[in-house]
């Protein structure tokens, strides 16, 4: 008797050629890469042991769905796609919607399919919610907890500097959603930066935007592509080299010292700025790491920022030893209220 096909040879039987595959799901209203599947009805993981091509996903009844939603504005664009607030019409409840085109190229296909699952997979009181993922008309919608203080990155620019008591707690809920990544999940972010940190009116900030992370697959918890932004990027990865999650700690020491002194790190040679990346590049490579002034912070924070960004990856220390470092802690006895410091500079929430 023949054996019954898996889900993915069953497809190759029943579906046309490969080449002529992607153009198949897509009229048929259904994308998949690999395991994962998804339509206009959610997302949902394909079992190899299936084999039949799955009915629609039936959305249960504490599901969200996309003509349940209200666009209020646009609040972001980038990677890709746009993310919008919206409001569901029958609980009030605001999210952020992010909206991106459907790349019919094999790794971009691959590379949603990877944020898709991380975002499915990851619960942590540190990480953005992922509430529901859709396809649609070519169009890949996820629906994701919306922080209304914005990122990192907009209350920066309104106050320009961040004391080191605010500094501290920020640091200590961004160092738990690293540790979780890194030891739980095993992955690398790969993008860290103001604008991938979003913060609310509850004083909780939180890591977001996994469009390039990796999911580490190596015995060795390595990687050695080249993605993600060029400014926040650790020696070792601009290098070409192999790299781990401490590419992540690095990452997060420049954006503390950023948000401590007001200014990136790293400052070109000439007023005009750098005339190419490739300048920032070798000035990160060749130079010697940044450091926080002495004579402007404490010793603990200038501690910390070090611990972060050696040069060699081996002596970087890791999210989770970096939780017990004394700059993260040292302000405790303060009852820092991030919640208030948030709000006072202004939510967006707030100017609907």
């Amino acid at each position: 008797m023949m054996k019954k096909a898996s889900f993915n040879s069953k497809l190759k039987l029943s579906l046309p050629p490969p080449e002529s595959l992607t153009k198949f799901l897509t009229e048929s209203g259904t994308f998949q890469v690999g395991d994962l599947l998804v339509n206009k009805d959610g997302v949902r993981i394909v079992s190899e042991s299936e084999t039949e091509v799955p009915p629609p996903i039936k959305p249960s009844d504490n599901q969200l769905s996309l003509e349940d939603m209200d666009v209020i504005k646009v609040v972001g664009k980038g990677n890709g796609g746009v993310v919008q607030l919206v409001q569901h019409k029958w609980t009030s409840q605001f999210f952020a919607l992010k909206v991106i085109q459907m790349n019919i190229e094999e790794q971009a296909r691959t590379a949603l399919a990877q944020e898709l699952k991380i975002n499915q997979s990851s619960q942590c009181p540190y990480v953005v919610v992922c509430y529901q993922s859709f396809y649609k008309n070519g169009v890949i919608s996820i629906v994701l907890e919306y922080m209304d203080g914005g990122s990192l990155l907009d209350f920066l620019k309104k106050v320009k500097t961040i004391p080191e008591p605010y500094l501290a707690a920020i640091c200590k809920q961004v160092l738990k959603g690293l540790a979780y990544l890194h030891r739980e999940k095993h992955i690398i972010h790969r993008d860290l930066k103001p604008s991938n940190l979003l913060i609310n009116h509850r004083g909780e900030v939180k890591i977001t935007d996994f469009g390039v992370s990796r999911i580490l697959t190596s015995t060795f918890g390595q990687a050695n592509t080249f993605v993600g932004t060029y400014n926040y990027m650790s020696p070792e990865r601009i290098s070409g080299g192999k790299y781990d999650s401490k590419s992540d700690i690095w990452s997060l020491g420049v954006v503390l010292l950023e948000c401590a002194t007001g200014q990136f790190p790293y400052s070109p040679p000439e007023e005009e700025g750098w005339t190419n990346f490739y300048e920032l590049m070798v000035a990160v490579v060749d130079q010697p790491p940044p450091c926080a002034p002495s004579d402007q912070f404490s010793p603990q924070f200038c501690s910390f920022i070090s611990a972060c960004v050696q040069k060699d990856p081996k002596v970087r220390q890791s999210a989770l030893k970096l939780l017990e470092h004394p700059f993260v802690n040292m302000y405790d006895d303060l009852d820092v209220d991030l919640s208030s410091y948030f709000t006072d500079v202004g939510s967006p929430l707030a100017s609907l």
